[in-house]
């Protein structure tokens, strides 16, 4: 009997131990808000500093990886004719070391020609956040799925 307690308490205090402590974890809102924030006021070198080294980058078929190419690719390319930056989130989740944030968004949509109509895209997100050893929260992916822009009349 007493080797049964002691296995028990033992793995109680295990487990105990290796538990997760959520005080590490980090406000994925306010990441994402800091981004949404910097894409909205077209702030190139903030959102620069938001991604990490290693992030990737999906919609559709486009796939790119690394600072330099999402930067030049998707937030470069994409700035001029992207505003209006909103979210709406059904699902987060963090970590001490990783943090999520999913759900839907909207944006209005900028025709290059300013003779052309403007649109409004939207579609789903999920942006994914990992603790870099700095102990500063990087954008890790990115992945959005949207629908046909629509022309606003």
């Amino acid at each position: 009997m007493k080797s049964l307690f002691g296995f028990l308490l033992g793995g109680a205090l295990l487990s105990a131990c290796s538990a997760p402590k959520t005080t590490d974890a980090v406000n994925v809102q306010a990441l994402n808000q800091q981004f949404i924030g910097a894409w909205n006021t077209k702030n190139t070198v903030q959102l620069d500093s938001l991604l990490a080294d290693d992030v990737q980058f999906l919609q559709g078929q486009a796939h790119y990886s690394g600072k330099a190419e999402v930067t030049d690719k998707w937030i470069r390319a994409t700035q001029p004719t992207i505003s209006n930056l909103k979210t709406n989130t059904m699902s987060t989740g963090t970590d001490a070391g990783m943090a999520y944030e999913a759900g839907t968004f909207s944006v209005d949509v900028l025709p290059e020609d300013p003779r052309q109509p403007r649109g409004t895209g939207e579609g789903n997100f999920l942006l994914l956040w990992k603790k870099a050893k700095n102990n500063s929260w990087k954008l890790s992916y990115a992945q959005l799925e949207d629908l046909p822009v629509q022309v606003r009349r």
